[in-house]
């Protein structure tokens, strides 16, 4: 669910960053419609800082270095890259297959991704790193490319489940001991939902 007047920032409730990013397109399958929470390049970078993809200072700096236009186009690419995950995801929840346009998608940004890190030695072995690239403007999009990749390319992609209540269905990491967790967030959803199955049984 979206964030409370009385609480800032996002809800990160999905336990990856990726998840939370489709969650930033809330209430997705209501019927009125959904509600964007990513409307501005300054609400990504608030996103990545708060999801600790990001520094205070590398987000600072990329405020005052992105103008207009090159804020604007990352965020659509961030969107896009968002739209693609969430279309892969429920695809494989709903037991259908994914578009290959959506494939496309990824495999584009999962790939620039990667070209723009670089391999480096430390003493436990190799690693990539990122280099020093804290005024692009489209870092935020090569870092959220860069954890969905690692998330939708490994076995914890098996654990990725939607909330039940089918307005919302924010997707999350079931890392229950059964693996039977059912809502993105018990106090909202799942009490909005027993709440209404107690009022339908009362009316039968």
């Amino acid at each position: 669910m979206s964030k409370t007047t009385d609480t800032p920032g996002f809800e990160l409730i999905a336990g990856h960053p990726a998840l939370d990013l489709v969650n930033t397109l809330d209430w997705r399958f209501r019927q009125s419609g959904p509600e964007e929470l990513l409307e501005s390049y300054e609400a990504v970078l608030g996103f990545m800082e708060e999801s600790d993809l990001l520094t205070p200072k590398q987000t600072r700096q990329l405020r005052r270095t992105t103008g207009g236009s090159a804020g604007r186009h990352a965020l659509e690419q961030c969107l896009e890259l968002r739209e693609a995950i969430a279309q892969v995801f429920y695809a494989k929840l709903d037991g259908d297959s994914p578009l290959p346009a959506s494939l496309k998608t990824l495999e584009r940004y999962f790939k620039a991704a990667r070209t723009r890190q670089e391999l480096r030695w430390k003493k436990t072995g190799l690693a990539w790193r990122w280099p020093e690239i804290e005024g692009d403007p489209e870092i935020p999009l090569w870092l959220l490319s860069a954890s969905a990749a690692g998330l939708m390319l490994s076995d914890n992609a098996r654990k990725v489940r939607a909330c039940d209540n089918l307005e919302c269905r924010w997707l999350f990491m079931d890392t229950s001991k059964n693996h039977t967790r059912r809502w993105c967030d018990m106090k909202i959803c799942g009490n909005r939902m027993k709440a209404r199955r107690f009022k339908a049984q009362h009316r039968a």
